[in-house]
């Protein structure tokens, strides 16, 4: 099986994710193809063959829990669950636990119980015995009735007698136990038939009246144990301590030990995981649930699951016991193509070790509820999340969103209500610049909400429009901002400097020690180091609406915005110029060779003709004119995209063949300014013939992607005058333009096929 870590998969787009589970074999080309377009989901007609009064299909999301070791092999686990940061949460226990060795996991051979109640019994303690003294005979009756189980090696394997007294109106009653193996199956089924056809000789024996006769969902005849041995040293927590994490996550489960009321919520976390395990591999959630909760109340008091201790050694010891009885093989399984797919990931070959490994994530899923409430409290974590959520419900459009997000947190109330009033102010805001003239591609900047005396700035993103690639090599490039920006917030604090990023899933203290240093380590790190302020404590908060590695100019509309911000803080004066410049140093460390367009746009965001002929000069920029509004589509491809890469691709073409490479830079080059004239007319169908001519040479460059070919046809079939790719390519944005009464058109296609898209401006 492929390897459970994959680095960045939580940034990776849907269709990137699924590439890379094919590309490991995790899934196989048919299964790819069904979860990109849809046919694992059931139908209508499909569901109306499983359940009654079918009037639809209902969809959850399906995610992978990531990191997992357990008893030494690693797994992959397919997740079905509505709600937010579940599995964040248990990806990031798995990484920790798996730099202790892992999770270890038993599990019993599972067995189901199956109940035949007896009533009306003249004498219960010689009906006790004579149904014990004729065990092998019901059992055998019971094994007859599903040989093919008995070939498999499963069956009825006990008789168990309980007496339970005189009840109100029906005398005597016992209650007879019949335990069996269903191997791989759920059994519910097959218990059931077997009670049947064994209640009329339960009946004989006894001398009373068989009534009910069904399986139990208090499924204690299949325990299963998992267990985590975690040393201090990887439990430190920001300002906490290894020991002061692992005696919180032990006082935190004492209170589960003592309190029900706390020990519902406790297990009801544990639950969380398991049971989206259980739903992704089609079992029975609800009986999973039954048992859990019994089972914690078997003493007679409900307690906690878990059991968090300390070792001889100082380690944290997490263990995990419940009764998990699970199926691998049956109808749920066959019937859902979306299940198919969950168990083929999983890699699994018995229903044994699928409970073993629902064990582990619901240990795993308590891990990080229980250190989460013990530190930083649970809401940090949960809080980026659930706006994404929130933002969804309330209506939040593409272009919208990002910003609905980040304003969300910042004022802390993450509810719809308050989503919906920030969409109100959105649209006022949107309303009053389109009366007062205000150009689309030049979005003021949004309000900012400080944390005390905290600084705030930001850089733009932006598109190339014409010249990509052949701007490295000192010919011309057409560029403009767009209505996305990165916005940064600087406050001083005591010593260290800490970044963070939440939609990014950035959380990093400059501090600690990293193994390997990231590019976004060393450029905050340059920032500080030129700025004189690398020794000075500091909290630098960022909230980007810009898609990162998109070719929109992410990490530069990054730089300028921590620039401008730490700037500010610390009282320090530059000019746009210095924030440009410096901005290009930190680009190198992005983008090894970069243009200098990326920060120009970043810091002025403006439309420009940009060139750089000679590396030690200064870029002549000129500011570009337009005789009207250029209406834009950008559609994202999904695909992630470094821009160090495909320069490096045509610089190594470049180096191979110089002479014919220089060509096509003078073909791009004559079109960008070409391009300047077609602007200046306001020619949309000038501009669009040469963005179209650019596009082809910019494939002969290799540098486009199957997704931007497909956006690219999209965009020309509804309407567009012309479309490219923008940026370095490899996939990351492609643009097109059209009239007014074409733009939605190709917008809504664009969307229609599964493609993230917004519409922009080109103004002056």
């Amino acid at each position: 099986m492929s390897h459970s870590r994959i680095p960045q998969f939580y940034k990776f787009s849907v269709a990137d994710r699924l590439r890379a589970l094919l590309e490991r074999e995790v899934i196989s080309e048919t299964e790819y193809d069904m979860l990109v377009d849809g046919t694992h989901l059931l139908d209508a007609d499909k569901a109306d063959r499983l359940i009654e009064n079918v009037i639809g299909a209902f969809g959850l999301p399906m995610g992978l829990g990531l990191n997992f070791q357990i008893n030494d092999r690693d797994y992959l686990i397919p997740m079905v669950v509505e709600e937010p940061s579940i599995i964040a949460a248990v990806s990031s226990a798995a990484k920790l636990v798996r730099r202790a060795g892992g999770f270890s996991s038993t599990a019993q051979r599972p067995m189901l119980i199956g109940q035949i109640q007896v009533v009306n019994v003249p004498h219960a303690a010689h009906a006790k015995q004579a149904i014990l003294q004729a065990k092998e005979e019901i059992l055998n009756l019971a094994n007859s009735l599903h040989p093919n189980m008995v070939a498999r090696g499963g069956g009825a394997r006990d008789v168990e007698v309980l007496t339970h007294g005189t009840t109100a109106d029906h005398g005597e009653m016992l209650v007879v136990h019949l335990i069996v193996d269903t191997r791989d199956a759920m059994g519910a089924n097959l218990v059931n038939t077997m009670c049947e056809g064994a209640a009329p000789l339960i009946e004989k024996i006894s001398g009373g009246e068989v009534f009910l006769r069904i399986l139990s969902n208090l499924t204690d005849r299949a325990l299963v144990r998992a267990k985590a041995v975690i040393p201090p040293s990887l439990l430190e927590a920001g300002d906490y301590s290894g020991a002061e994490v692992r005696d919180g996550i032990i006082l935190a489960n004492e209170f589960a030990e003592m309190d029900p009321y706390r020990a519902t919520t406790h297990n009801k976390g544990i639950m969380n995981g398991i049971d989206a395990v259980a739903i992704a591999t089609g079992n029975d959630w609800r009986a999973i649930e039954a048992a859990a909760h019994a089972y914690a109340a078997r003493t007679g008091r409900y307690r906690s699951l878990t059991r968090w201790t300390a070792d001889n050694d100082g380690n944290l010891v997490g263990e995990l016991e419940l009764p998990l009885k699970v199926g691998t093989v049956g109808g749920q399984v066959e019937s859902n193509q979306a299940v198919k797919i969950a168990h083929r990931v999983l890699g699994i070959e018995s229903a044994a070790e699928l409970a073993e490994i629902m064990c582990a994530v619901g240990l795993a899923q308590n891990f990080a509820a229980i250190k989460a409430l013990s530190t930083h409290g649970i809401q940090r974590g949960h809080m980026t999340l659930h706006a994404r959520s929130v933002a969804m419900a309330a209506g939040a459009s593409d272009a919208q969103f990002d910003e609905v997000v980040d304003r969300l947190i910042a004022h802390g109330d993450i509810k719809v209500w308050r989503a919906r009033e920030i969409l109100t102010e959105l649209d006022e805001r949107r309303a009053t610049e389109k009366h007062h003239g205000s150009g689309a591609a030049r979005t003021p900047e949004p309000e900012v909400v400080g944390y005390g005396e905290a600084t705030g700035d930001m850089g733009y993103g932006k598109i190339i429009v014409l010249g990509e690639h052949s701007v490295v090599y000192g010919r011309h490039a057409i560029a403009a901002p767009i209505p996305l920006n990165v916005r940064a917030e600087v406050r001083p604090q005591p010593e260290q400097i800490d970044l963070l990023i939440p939609r990014w899933g950035v959380e990093m203290r400059f501090s600690e020690p990293e193994g390997k240093i990231s590019s976004l380590h060393e450029s905050i790190s340059l920032i500080a180091e030129r700025l004189g302020v690398a020794d000075r404590g500091m909290r630098i908060d960022v909230s980007p609406r810009v898609p990162r590695a998109n070719g929109l100019g992410a990490s530069a509309a990054l730089a300028v915005a921590v620039i401008r911000a730490m700037a500010r803080c610390f009282d320090i004066k530059l000019s746009e110029r210095e924030i440009s410049n410096l901005a290009f140093d930190v680009e190198k460390i992005a983008h090894g060779t970069p243009s200098g367009i990326d920060n120009t746009l970043a810091t002025f965001g403006r439309p420009i003709l940009f060139r750089k002929d000679n590396p030690a000069a200064r870029p002549e920029i000129r500011d570009l004119a337009t005789a009207r509004p250029i209406p834009v589509v950008i559609g994202l491809s999904g695909v992630a995209t470094l821009t160090a890469q495909t320069v490096g691709n045509v610089r190594a073409a470049w180096q191979k063949s110089p002479a014919r490479y220089e060509a096509i830079f003078d073909q791009i080059d004559a079109l960008a300014l070409a391009g300047v004239d077609a602007l200046a007319r306001g020619d949309i169908a000038e501009l669009g013939d040469l963005m179209n001519i650019d596009h082809g040479l910019l494939n002969a460059l290799q540098v486009s992607s199957w997704e931007i070919e497909e956006l690219v046809e999209i965009a020309r079939s509804h309407g567009a005058l012309g479309a490219k790719l923008t940026g370095g390519g490899g996939g990351g944005a492609m643009i097109a333009v059209a009239e007014h009464d074409k733009i939605q058109d190709v917008a809504s296609a664009m969307r229609a096929a599964g493609y993230n898209s917004f519409i922009t401006e080109i103004r002056s």
